[in-house]
């Protein structure tokens, strides 16, 4: 007769065996320490794949039943022909409504083993779903019963052995079971936890996601899956499995913190690496708009807004002019609304501030200064309506951080924060100084740029005379320097009187743009202007000259240029006329603006080499009537130039802009002039010259023809 177990007990064991079954399906990077702990119980597993039909028993299974590999042959059929008759509809029902439902498999049934003896086998698993949700595998274990006497202890085995740890709460939240990885893990014996409450042994479980999970599981009846953090003692993260049974609720669980530690470790390092990527970006787009413009107080207007609100809620900038007079000359709040109050308290504060206050004491110290209680201490030392406003603005913290250059303070960014805004981080504070470092910089290298821009547009000028204007013409020059480069250039104009009568008009460019090219420029304008004078010649002839008196006198300079001599005789001054004459040595082509508003150019076919090259080049004279009242426009290539387009595309730029600019400038005549020449010049630099910086230097000369009398 077979020995019965109390069904308590055997029903406990099969509840853990099942928790058991349910782990493998949903571990299976544990499965081969799973099938070693199963086999040391006397346990056997199944696992059906459904989609294929394949079903497969480990050696223990084929055991209990009785078969060898060979003669069981891997089948569903097989199985059941295994089954005892009388049990095949029961095992059926049980399979399909686990494989309908996706849930568990329970089924008790009687073998016919091959030897002819008939045992009862016990076994219990999981479907699993696939990505449809429908039944693809069922995973389970199954063992034999007869001997119910010594099933408890093998699964207590398993259980000991298991990798992970485990416990069995009953429905009364008792400790039914701790397997000793669960004791370990717990930090307490197993003899203190057995029949003991969880949530008395463990009272910072109640109000946790641990009690939300595990109420939850045992109230609907499915499983739950989670990580959640214990605080101390136990200080860990755990990640949680919790099947509801029969017999309670079966737990698993393993100990992630050091997974947790990991993500922190490289969160933590991620963040700081995307900090630094940002300071980076930050240092990178403020000295790039530093140093795209050499226009001081622009350079400063863009850093106030890059301040603002990454490192707090206002800011104002301060330059030091000539090493004595302060002037605030940015100032930026983050809320469109308060700008222009801050701008009101910029133009306040500078006169208002005592000397002892924090701003002097950062340009004094060259130390940055942080202020606490920002409102109540500055209004200390501070007088009059910007005490008023700085009230109203209401800072919580301010910092005066100087900005240094070259041993010298050149300014300072004062930087406010409200009462929103947490105060500066010190590796923030530590950008803010690199920051005001590169402004510093910046800020003095404009300053020493537009006194060295000043000092070569004043030297260019002094290299170049006042043009000559007789009494029927109207002479207009003008010089702008490139905006990159501080120095003097080759680009030249002149206009004289030759002692014929005749007044000469001359445009060129020494290729160069340092002290040298300057150097030759003056040269060769010089000795054009000697030889036209002497020898009365023609342009043609002045230009042949030229290029000998170089090569001889060894000016080793090449230029391009146009030289036009303006010619009148009795009769044309009765017609109203004037003869152009012109010859041009590689240079841009003069354009005419005729009496009647016509714009063209004055071409020169065919086209000359410059200057210095070949002393026996020839050179052509080409000559035009026109008639009083029209206008001619000189220009060096620096008005029609731009990089990465064609020549042409400037000089069709040109004439339209003249086109455009004329009427303002006939509507502005006075006297005997058509037009208003100083105002066509103008306008056309302006327009050909956005902001007055161009790429390379201009040197411009318009000649009108009044009408004579």
């Amino acid at each position: 007769m077979t020995e019965q177990l109390d069904p308590d007990r055997a029903e406990h064991s099969v509840e853990a065996e099942a928790a058991l079954a349910a782990l493998s399906a949903r571990y299976e990077t544990d499965r081969l320490r799973w099938q070693l702990a199963v086999s040391a119980g006397g346990v056997g597993s199944f696992d059906w794949d459904l989609r294929t039909g394949r079903l497969d028993w480990d050696d223990q299974l084929l055991e209990v039943f009785g078969v060898t590999r060979e003669q069981f042959g891997g089948t569903i059929e097989a199985f059941d022909a295994l089954v005892h008759p009388d049990d095949r509809a029961r095992v059926q029902a049980a399979l399909d409504a686990a494989i309908e439902s996706v849930a568990m498999y329970v089924a008790e049934y009687r073998v016919l083993r091959g030897d002819g003896t008939l045992r009862w086998v016990k076994a219990r698993g999981q479907a699993l779903a696939g990505p449809d949700g429908r039944t693809v595998r069922l995973l389970g274990a199954a063992y034999d019963t007869t001997g119910e006497r010594d099933a408890e202890a093998r699964v207590d085995r398993v259980l000991e052995t298991m990798p992970g740890a485990f416990f069995l709460l009953d429905d009364e939240w008792r400790f039914a079971y701790v397997n000793t990885a669960a004791q370990k893990m717990l930090g307490v014996p197993r003899d203190d936890v057995l029949g003991g409450v969880l949530w008395e042994l463990f009272p910072a479980l109640s109000g946790s996601v641990f009690d939300e999970q595990y109420r939850a599981a045992a109230a609907d009846g499915e499983p739950r899956a989670f990580e959640a953090y214990y605080p101390a003692p136990l200080d860990r993260w755990f990640e949680v499995r919790a099947w509801p049974g029969p017999d309670g609720l079966s737990v698993y669980f393993d100990d992630v913190s050091a997974r947790h530690a990991a993500q922190d470790e490289a969160r933590a390092a991620r963040e700081l690496a995307e900090a630094s990527s940002r300071r980076l970006s930050l240092l990178a787009d403020v000295g790039n708009d530093l140093s795209s413009t050499l226009e001081t107080e622009e350079a400063v207007r863009r850093l106030a807004r890059h301040l603002v609100p990454t490192f707090g809620t206002w800011c104002l900038v301060t330059m030091s002019e000539d090493h004595r007079q302060l002037r605030d000359i940015a100032a930026w709040h983050q809320d469109p609304e308060r700008r222009e109050t801050v701008t009101s308290y910029a133009s306040l504060r500078i006169d208002a501030l005592a000397p002892e206050s924090y701003l002097f004491r950062a340009l004094r110290t060259g130390e940055p200064v942080t202020v606490e209680d920002a409102t109540s201490a500055i209004s200390q030392v501070l007088t009059g309506a910007a005490r008023d406003v700085l009230r109203e603005l209401a800072p919580r913290t301010a910092y005066a951080v100087p900005m240094r250059a070259r041993g010298r303070t050149v300014g300072a960014i004062t930087l406010f924060l409200d009462e929103d805004s947490p105060d500066l981080a010190p590796d923030d504070l530590t950008l803010l100084v690199q920051l005001a470092d590169r402004a510093g910089m910046a800020l003095d290298n404009a300053r020493l740029y537009q006194g060295q821009r000043a000092i070569a547009a004043g030297l260019q000028r002094s290299l170049l005379a006042a043009p000559a204007e007789p009494d029927d013409l109207h002479v207009v020059a003008r010089y702008v320097a490139a905006a990159e480069a501080a120095q003097v250039g080759g680009d030249w104009y002149d206009a004289f009187v030759q002692p014929s009568g005749d007044t000469v008009v001359a445009i060129g460019d020494v290729m160069g743009h340092d002290t040298p090219a300057a150097a030759a420029m003056s040269q060769v304008r010089t000795l054009l202007r000697g030889i036209a004078h002497t020898s009365g010649g023609t342009p043609a002839e002045v230009l042949r000259a030229l290029d000998s008196a170089t090569k001889a006198l060894h000016i080793d300079a090449m230029a391009t240029a146009v030289l036009m001599r303006l010619e009148q005789s009795d009769e044309q001054r009765r017609r109203g006329t004037t003869t152009l004459r012109w010859t041009n040595a590689g240079h841009p082509p003069a354009v005419l603006v005729a009496a009647d508003d016509a714009v063209s150019l004055l071409e020169s076919r065919p086209y000359e080499l410059v200057l210095g090259l070949d002393p026996a080049t020839p050179r052509t004279d080409h000559v035009i009537e026109v008639a009083r009242g029209s206008t001619v426009v000189l220009y060096t290539d620096g008005l029609i130039e731009r990089r990465g387009e064609g020549l042409l595309a400037g000089i069709d730029r040109l004439l339209s802009t003249v086109r455009e600019v004329l009427p303002r400038a006939r509507a502005a005549a006075r006297g005997d002039s058509l037009l208003d020449l100083d105002l066509l010049v103008d306008l056309l630099l302006e327009r050909l010259t956005p902001g007055g910086e161009p790429d390379d230097d201009v040197a411009l000369l318009a000649v009108h023809l009044a009408p004579q009398a």
